[in-house]
């Protein structure tokens, strides 16, 4: 046997080799990947279930669903005004994504965004499908434009393929506004579904609403050449001076009479 490899202790014994410890590692050095993996598989989740939670939550909230006050009957021989006042909700502009709860739905003013593309909204029909919230479209109210609201609730019909063709149809037979005389599609009108109300139609300029339950666009038609253009704060041109009533001409002065020829004396 080939002992001339081995160390020998002083004295002859061999010398004993001693055994090199193997570091045990700890739990979090064995299992490092598998949690780095697992940290990052709860990180999306959580990030998806924000991304959900943001697509499904409403982007504004209702108080109280408004009802007209009753006004009083015109004079007689007075034209009707058309619609009814509501209460002033203000017009600060929040920034895009801001939740916003409305004291009265339908709003017919309140807080609206003021970015391109989301505040004033896009004129047009808007789908029961689409996206088209009262921070945008009041925006374009604050500008003069019309927006007509439609419910899809219960028996209501402006959601059926017959009520959509029937907006569409009422859209591009717009007449240009009042006062301005822009266009249809310069700012209004804005057609959306809007279900936190009470008709199933409803057609607003800025602080006033008329409340329909057909869709009337004989009476629509009639409501903006009445009201549009006249309440809302920020208009997109003068308004007209009235014209002044014209001076009564003064009636010529009266021609004084002759005086009388005195008769000749008697000679």
């Amino acid at each position: 046997m080939n002992t001339g490899n081995r160390r020998t202790q002083p004295g002859g014994r061999p010398a004993t080799r001693t055994p090199r410890t193997v570091p045990q590692e700890s739990f979090l050095q064995r299992n490092r990947n598998r949690l780095l993996l697992g940290l990052a598989a709860v990180a999306l989740v959580g990030m998806a279930g924000l991304a959900f939670l943001n697509a499904t939550s409403p982007a504004y909230a209702c108080t109280t669903q408004w009802t007209p006050d009753p006004t009083a009957a015109p004079e007689p021989g007075a034209t009707p005004r058309l619609g009814y006042v509501q209460t002033d909700l203000g017009r600060d502009h929040v920034s895009l994504g801001s939740f916003v709860r409305y004291g009265l739905c339908p709003p017919a003013s309140g807080n609206h965004y003021n970015a391109q593309g989301e505040g004033p909204v896009r004129p047009g029909v808007y789908g029961p499908d689409d996206q088209a919230t009262p921070q945008g479209w009041i925006h374009n109210l604050e500008h003069g434009g019309l927006v007509l609201l439609y419910r899809c609730t219960g028996s209501d019909t402006a959601c059926t393929d017959s009520g959509q063709a029937a907006l569409k149809a009422f859209n591009t037979s717009f007449p240009n506004s009042p006062v301005c005389k822009l266009p249809p599609g310069s700012v209004g009108p804005v057609i959306a579904r809007f279900d936190q109300m009470k008709t199933p139609y409803a057609a607003i300029v800025w602080g006033v609403i008329l409340p329909l339950q057909t869709l009337d666009t004989a009476q629509i038609d009639a409501f903006f050449a009445q009201q549009g253009e006249q309440t809302n704060p920020e208009p997109l041109c003068a308004k007209p001076t009235p014209t002044p009533a014209p001076i009564g001409t003064p009636a010529p002065s009266a021609t004084p009479a002759p005086s009388a020829t005195s008769a000749p004396s008697a000679t």
